[in-house]
């Protein structure tokens, strides 16, 4: 079943029900399949107003797609923007709609064939980092520098209760830096990633990371070493 690499069904979203009578779709949601080559994994995580939707294969992790921007609904219908795009890069800065239905809670994806089943994977309660994050700069030698997050150039970080993904983009230009993700947890000032997938090196999926992390002015401070074993110490801000 490959249609989700290169079309757009239309999505028939069943979720619980907010107060507001719209679908909340908040969180991560997974879709494994199989194709004759490989079984994949399909995770989508919406957080804030934005979005990510990443294919990797199952068993080995090995990236396949990600996509992503920002979201929102309105009466009864999806509407996805795509900041990036590495399965279509000139659907890069276009909106598409999607019709959406709400039901129990689960996500449905109706397309040319079978509908497509998305389990909600998000567990726990939300965390002091649930939202959507840009890199705003980093700390060296107890000196900070600082980017404009303004820019198209951006890294971006999502994260659900229990889930995150970064990526690294310019939607500009449409190119793709790379991209990780997979479950996190975040409690008494230890920040810890669990690798299920990464755009750059497979051979770091798998790998736990964990690290120094507080809040201060707003800020998300990110302080230990990286996957590659370098110290670093980042700031992200939340984006609006």
């Amino acid at each position: 079943m490959t249609i989700l690499k290169s079309t757009f069904p239309i999505i028939l979203l069943t979720a619980a029900v907010a107060a507001t009578g719209q679908a909340d779709i908040h969180g991560a949601w997974q879709h494994d399949f199989k194709t004759a080559e490989a079984a994949l994994t399909d995770i989508l995580l919406f957080s804030s107003d934005y979005f990510s939707w990443t294919e990797y294969e199952t068993g080995s992790g090995a990236f396949r797609f990600t996509k992503g921007g920002s979201w929102e609904i309105a009466d009864d219908h999806l509407m996805l923007t795509y900041e990036f795009n590495t399965a279509d890069t000139a659907m890069v800065g276009r909106t598409v709609s999607f019709k959406t239905m709400m039901k129990k809670e689960m996500l449905h994806l109706a397309g040319d064939g079978e509908p497509i089943i998305w389990n909600n994977i998000d567990k726990g309660a939300p965390t002091d980092l649930t939202g959507a994050w840009l890199m705003a700069g980093r700390e060296r030698n107890g000196e900070e520098s600082r980017r404009n997050t303004d820019g198209p150039r951006k890294t971006m970080k999502i994260l659900t209760q229990n889930r995150f993904q970064w990526i690294a983009y310019n939607s500009a230009t449409k190119q793709f830096f790379g991209s990780g993700g997979g479950t996190y947890s975040a409690k008494d000032g230890t920040y810890t990633e669990n690798i299920q997938f990464f755009s750059r090196n497979i051979d770091r999926v798998g790998m736990s990371l964990a690290f120094e992390y507080r809040i201060q002015d707003g800020d998300w401070r990110h302080i230990g070493n990286s996957s590659a074993g370098e110290p670093m110490h980042e700031i992200w801000t939340r984006r609006e």
